[in-house]
C-alpha cells in the first residue's frame, strides 16, 4: 500500500507558484467539428439554466426550453462522436492484441476499422432514409421541423464515416493501430 506524501508549501511558495511561465495554449488538434460541438453545448447549457430560472425563480417555466435542450444534447452527443472517432477514443477492447501474433493483431485491427467505415456509412444511409420520411413532422413545441435534428445525426454520421476512413489511412501508413500499440496514443489521434 502507497502512503500519500504531502509536502508543506509556504505562502510565498504558492505566490511564487503564479508567477511561472505558462505553455501557450494548443488550439491545433480540435477540428470544425469540434467547436461546432462546442456552441451546440453552450446553447443547451444556456436552455437549461433558462428552463431552471425561470421554472424555480420565476414560478413560470418556458416549455420549449426543454426540447431545445434535448434536441441539442443529442446533436452533442452525435458531433462528439465525430471527435471521439477522429482521436480514436471511442471505446474498444485492446487486450487481445496483447496475446495475438502481431500479424494476425494487425489483421484484425484494420477489419475492426473497416468494419467501423461500414457501420458508419449504414448508419448514414438509414438517417438520410429516415429523415426524408419524418420531413413534415414539426416539434411539439415550437414550429420548426423536426427533421433538423436527424439531419444534424446524419450530418455526424457522415463526418464519422469520413473520419474513420482518415484513421484507416493514418493506420496503414503508419503499420499499427492504436488497437495493437495503445501506449503509443496520446489522446489527440490525427
Amino acid at each position: 500500500m502507497t502512503e500519500e506524501v504531502h509536502t508543506q508549501v509556504t505562502a510565498e511558495e504558492l505566490a511564487h507558484a503564479f508567477e511561472e511561465e505558462i505553455a501557450p495554449v494548443d488550439l491545433s488538434r480540435y477540428a470544425l467539428e469540434d467547436w461546432l460541438t462546442l456552441a451546440v453545448f453552450w446553447g443547451m447549457s444556456l436552455c437549461v439554466f433558462l428552463q431552471f430560472f425561470t421554472r424555480y425563480v420565476l414560478n413560470n417555466s418556458l416549455a420549449w426550453t426543454e426540447e431545445i435542450a434535448i434536441n441539442c444534447l443529442v446533436v452533442v452527443v452525435f458531433l462528439g462522436s465525430v471527435m471521439c472517432t477522429r482521436m480514436t477514443r471511442h471505446i474498444h477492447v485492446d487486450i487481445l492484441y496483447k496475446y495475438l501474433p502481431a500479424r494476425a493483431g494487425r489483421v484484425l485491427a484494420l477489419v475492426v476499422s473497416l468494419i467501423a467505415i461500414g457501420f458508419f456509412a449504414y448508419m448514414s444511409w438509414l438517417l438520410w432514409r429516415y429523415a426524408g420520411i419524418v420531413q413534415r413532422e414539426r416539434m411539439v413545441t415550437i414550429n420548426l421541423p423536426r427533421n433538423i435534428v436527424f439531419y444534424t445525426v446524419f450530418a455526424g454520421f457522415v463526418l464519422m464515416t469520413l473520419r474513420q476512413v482518415q484513421v484507416f489511412v493514418a493506420d496503414l501508413r503508419r503499420g499499427y493501430s492504436v488497437l495493437e500499440r495503445p501506449a503509443e496514443f496520446d489522446g489527440y489521434g490525427i
